[in-house]
Protein backbone atom coordinates (compact mmCIF):
# COMPACT_ATOMS: atom_id res chain seq x y z
CA UNK A 1 0.00 0.00 0.00
CA UNK A 2 2.89 2.52 1.01
CA UNK A 3 4.60 1.54 -2.41
CA UNK A 4 1.71 2.06 -4.50
CA UNK A 5 1.26 5.77 -3.04
CA UNK A 6 4.80 6.63 -2.75
CA UNK A 7 5.06 5.68 -6.14
CA UNK A 8 1.67 7.70 -7.22
CA UNK A 9 3.51 10.66 -5.52
CA UNK A 10 6.52 10.13 -7.45
CA UNK A 11 4.67 10.39 -10.59
CA UNK A 12 2.65 13.14 -9.84
CA UNK A 13 6.21 15.03 -9.22
CA UNK A 14 7.02 14.14 -12.32
CA UNK A 15 4.22 14.69 -14.78
CA UNK A 16 4.60 18.44 -12.80
CA UNK A 17 8.33 18.84 -13.64
CA UNK A 18 7.97 18.16 -16.98
CA UNK A 19 4.97 20.69 -17.15
CA UNK A 20 7.48 22.81 -15.84
CA UNK A 21 10.15 22.34 -17.81
CA UNK A 22 12.34 21.01 -14.65
CA UNK A 23 14.02 17.44 -13.69
CA UNK A 24 12.64 15.49 -11.22
CA UNK A 25 15.74 15.37 -8.86
CA UNK A 26 15.35 19.06 -8.16
CA UNK A 27 12.58 18.06 -5.94
CA UNK A 28 12.98 16.47 -2.76
CA UNK A 29 10.30 14.32 -1.67
CA UNK A 30 9.70 14.34 2.13
CA UNK A 31 7.70 11.69 3.78
CA UNK A 32 5.84 13.32 6.77
CA UNK A 33 6.02 10.70 9.28
CA UNK A 34 5.24 12.05 12.53
CA UNK A 35 3.09 10.44 14.54
CA UNK A 36 3.28 7.11 12.34
CA UNK A 37 5.37 4.41 14.02
CA UNK A 38 8.59 2.43 13.15
CA UNK A 39 7.52 -0.49 11.46
CA UNK A 40 5.39 1.86 8.85
CA UNK A 41 8.60 4.28 7.99
CA UNK A 42 10.79 0.79 8.01
CA UNK A 43 7.69 -0.14 5.30
CA UNK A 44 8.25 3.31 3.31
CA UNK A 45 12.13 2.99 3.47
CA UNK A 46 11.82 -0.80 1.94
CA UNK A 47 9.85 1.33 -0.94
CA UNK A 48 12.08 3.60 -1.01
CA UNK A 49 11.79 6.81 1.15
CA UNK A 50 14.84 8.23 2.14
CA UNK A 51 13.84 11.75 3.39
CA UNK A 52 11.17 11.50 6.19
CA UNK A 53 9.91 15.07 8.13
CA UNK A 54 9.05 14.98 11.91
CA UNK A 55 7.45 18.20 13.95
CA UNK A 56 8.43 16.88 17.46
CA UNK A 57 12.04 16.47 18.76
CA UNK A 58 10.99 13.60 20.77
CA UNK A 59 9.74 11.59 17.63
CA UNK A 60 13.14 12.03 15.88
CA UNK A 61 14.73 10.91 19.20
CA UNK A 62 12.79 7.84 19.89
CA UNK A 63 12.83 6.78 16.02
CA UNK A 64 16.65 7.76 15.25
CA UNK A 65 18.22 4.63 16.54
CA UNK A 66 15.53 2.46 15.20
CA UNK A 67 15.72 2.62 11.23
CA UNK A 68 18.75 2.82 8.80
CA UNK A 69 21.47 5.15 9.54
CA UNK A 70 21.43 6.73 5.75
CA UNK A 71 17.40 8.19 6.38
CA UNK A 72 17.77 12.42 5.90
CA UNK A 73 15.82 13.56 9.12
CA UNK A 74 14.10 17.18 8.69
CA UNK A 75 12.65 19.37 11.69
CA UNK A 76 9.66 20.62 9.85
CA UNK A 77 7.80 21.58 13.11
CA UNK A 78 7.87 24.90 16.01
CA UNK A 79 11.62 24.02 17.42
CA UNK A 80 11.99 24.93 20.85
CA UNK A 81 15.50 26.56 21.55
CA UNK A 82 16.25 24.27 24.69
CA UNK A 83 15.77 21.44 22.12
CA UNK A 84 17.93 22.24 19.56
CA UNK A 85 20.72 21.03 20.98
CA UNK A 86 19.32 16.96 21.05
CA UNK A 87 18.57 17.02 17.17
CA UNK A 88 21.52 19.26 15.65
CA UNK A 89 23.60 16.45 15.12
CA UNK A 90 20.84 14.13 13.77
CA UNK A 91 18.74 16.18 11.32
CA UNK A 92 19.32 17.03 7.47
CA UNK A 93 17.49 20.68 7.77
CA UNK A 94 15.69 22.71 9.99
CA UNK A 95 12.49 24.16 8.28
CA UNK A 96 10.98 26.07 10.53
CA UNK A 97 13.38 29.41 11.70
CA UNK A 98 11.28 31.75 13.06
CA UNK A 99 13.12 34.29 15.00
CA UNK A 100 16.86 35.29 15.68
CA UNK A 101 17.10 33.68 18.90
CA UNK A 102 16.20 30.56 17.75
CA UNK A 103 18.67 31.49 14.76
CA UNK A 104 21.36 32.19 17.26
CA UNK A 105 20.82 28.72 19.22
CA UNK A 106 21.36 26.52 16.18
CA UNK A 107 24.63 28.37 15.57
CA UNK A 108 25.49 27.72 18.52
CA UNK A 109 24.70 24.27 18.83
CA UNK A 110 25.94 23.62 14.90
CA UNK A 111 29.48 25.31 16.37
CA UNK A 112 29.50 22.78 18.94
CA UNK A 113 29.57 19.82 16.41
CA UNK A 114 31.53 21.64 14.08
CA UNK A 115 28.35 20.99 11.32
CA UNK A 116 26.79 23.76 9.40
CA UNK A 117 22.99 23.46 9.65
CA UNK A 118 20.65 24.15 6.30
CA UNK A 119 17.36 26.05 7.41
CA UNK A 120 14.24 27.07 5.95
CA UNK A 121 12.92 30.56 7.36
CA UNK A 122 9.23 29.78 8.01
CA UNK A 123 6.63 33.11 7.06
CA UNK A 124 3.36 32.94 7.76
CA UNK A 125 2.17 34.63 4.46
CA UNK A 126 -1.33 34.50 6.13
CA UNK A 127 -0.62 36.12 9.06
CA UNK A 128 -3.05 34.54 11.31
CA UNK A 129 -1.72 34.46 14.92
CA UNK A 130 -2.46 31.06 15.65
CA UNK A 131 0.46 30.10 13.31
CA UNK A 132 4.05 30.25 13.64
CA UNK A 133 6.23 32.53 11.43
CA UNK A 134 7.30 35.62 9.93
CA UNK A 135 5.61 38.42 8.37
CA UNK A 136 6.93 38.93 5.15
CA UNK A 137 8.54 42.44 5.86
CA UNK A 138 10.49 40.09 8.46
CA UNK A 139 12.16 37.82 6.27
CA UNK A 140 14.92 39.99 4.83
CA UNK A 141 16.21 41.62 7.76
CA UNK A 142 16.76 38.17 9.81
CA UNK A 143 18.26 36.86 6.85
CA UNK A 144 20.54 40.01 7.13
CA UNK A 145 20.91 39.28 10.35
CA UNK A 146 22.50 35.93 9.99
CA UNK A 147 24.29 36.11 6.60
CA UNK A 148 27.72 35.93 8.97
CA UNK A 149 26.69 33.34 11.13
CA UNK A 150 28.83 30.38 9.81
CA UNK A 151 27.50 27.04 10.74
CA UNK A 152 24.13 28.21 9.62
CA UNK A 153 23.08 28.32 5.34
CA UNK A 154 19.59 29.09 4.85
CA UNK A 155 18.51 27.21 2.22
CA UNK A 156 14.58 29.06 1.46
CA UNK A 157 11.87 29.71 2.75
CA UNK A 158 9.20 27.56 4.54
CA UNK A 159 5.75 29.85 4.25
CA UNK A 160 2.48 28.87 5.87
CA UNK A 161 -0.31 29.59 3.11
CA UNK A 162 -3.90 30.83 3.86
CA UNK A 163 -6.36 28.21 4.18
CA UNK A 164 -8.59 28.08 0.84
CA UNK A 165 -10.85 25.71 -0.58
CA UNK A 166 -8.72 25.59 -3.96
CA UNK A 167 -5.22 25.56 -3.15
CA UNK A 168 -4.25 26.49 -6.39
CA UNK A 169 -4.96 30.36 -4.86
CA UNK A 170 -2.08 30.01 -2.67
CA UNK A 171 0.16 29.69 -5.76
CA UNK A 172 0.16 33.43 -6.50
CA UNK A 173 0.16 34.57 -2.47
CA UNK A 174 3.47 32.68 -2.40
CA UNK A 175 4.92 33.59 -5.50
CA UNK A 176 4.10 37.51 -4.60
CA UNK A 177 6.01 37.07 -1.58
CA UNK A 178 9.02 34.94 -3.08
CA UNK A 179 8.86 37.78 -5.75
CA UNK A 180 8.65 40.75 -3.29
CA UNK A 181 12.04 38.84 -1.43
CA UNK A 182 14.16 38.41 -4.34
CA UNK A 183 13.08 42.05 -6.07
CA UNK A 184 14.54 43.77 -2.45
CA UNK A 185 17.51 41.50 -2.57
CA UNK A 186 18.18 42.08 -6.29
CA UNK A 187 18.44 45.23 -6.21
CA UNK A 188 21.24 44.99 -3.93
CA UNK A 189 23.63 43.13 -6.11
CA UNK A 190 22.12 43.81 -9.74
CA UNK A 191 25.29 45.98 -10.12
CA UNK A 192 26.98 42.69 -9.49
CA UNK A 193 25.70 41.25 -12.78
CA UNK A 194 26.22 41.46 -16.39
CA UNK A 195 24.22 43.70 -18.48
CA UNK A 196 22.90 40.64 -20.11
CA UNK A 197 21.95 39.62 -16.51
CA UNK A 198 20.80 42.58 -15.38
CA UNK A 199 17.75 42.81 -18.87
CA UNK A 200 17.05 39.57 -18.46
CA UNK A 201 16.29 40.01 -14.31
CA UNK A 202 14.49 43.33 -15.56
CA UNK A 203 12.36 41.95 -17.91
CA UNK A 204 11.09 39.01 -15.80
CA UNK A 205 11.15 40.50 -12.37
CA UNK A 206 10.45 44.58 -12.68
CA UNK A 207 8.77 44.52 -16.29
CA UNK A 208 6.97 40.99 -15.40
CA UNK A 209 7.31 39.43 -18.50
CA UNK A 210 7.11 35.65 -18.42
CA UNK A 211 9.68 33.12 -19.98
CA UNK A 212 7.98 32.22 -23.24
CA UNK A 213 7.70 36.31 -24.30
CA UNK A 214 11.62 36.46 -23.21
CA UNK A 215 12.38 33.75 -25.16
CA UNK A 216 10.51 34.89 -28.19
CA UNK A 217 12.36 38.16 -27.94
CA UNK A 218 15.93 36.43 -27.75
CA UNK A 219 15.20 33.79 -30.31
CA UNK A 220 15.35 31.09 -27.54
CA UNK A 221 13.75 28.31 -25.67
CA UNK A 222 11.62 28.91 -22.71
CA UNK A 223 13.63 25.64 -21.20
CA UNK A 224 16.83 28.03 -21.79
CA UNK A 225 15.56 31.12 -20.33
CA UNK A 226 14.22 28.93 -16.87
CA UNK A 227 18.07 27.71 -17.36
CA UNK A 228 19.66 31.15 -17.44
CA UNK A 229 16.89 32.23 -14.74
CA UNK A 230 17.87 29.83 -12.12
CA UNK A 231 22.07 30.10 -13.21
CA UNK A 232 21.28 34.28 -12.13
CA UNK A 233 19.13 33.50 -9.14
CA UNK A 234 22.16 31.30 -8.20
CA UNK A 235 25.00 33.63 -8.64
CA UNK A 236 22.74 36.13 -6.10
CA UNK A 237 22.51 33.75 -3.44
CA UNK A 238 25.93 33.46 -3.75
CA UNK A 239 26.38 36.99 -3.63
CA UNK A 240 23.97 36.99 -0.46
Amino acid sequence: MIAEKLAAVQENINKACKNAGRSPKEVTLISVSKTKPVEMLQEAYDAGARVFGENKVQEIMDKYDQLPSDIEWHMIGHLQRNKVKYIIDKVSMIHSVDSLRLAETIEHEAAKKNVCMPILIEVNVAEEESKFGLKTEEVLPLIEEIASYSHIKVMGLMTIAPFVADPEENRSVEDQILKKIECEQLHKFLLELSKEEQWLIQELYFEERTEREVASVLGLSQKAINKRRQKILEKLRKLF
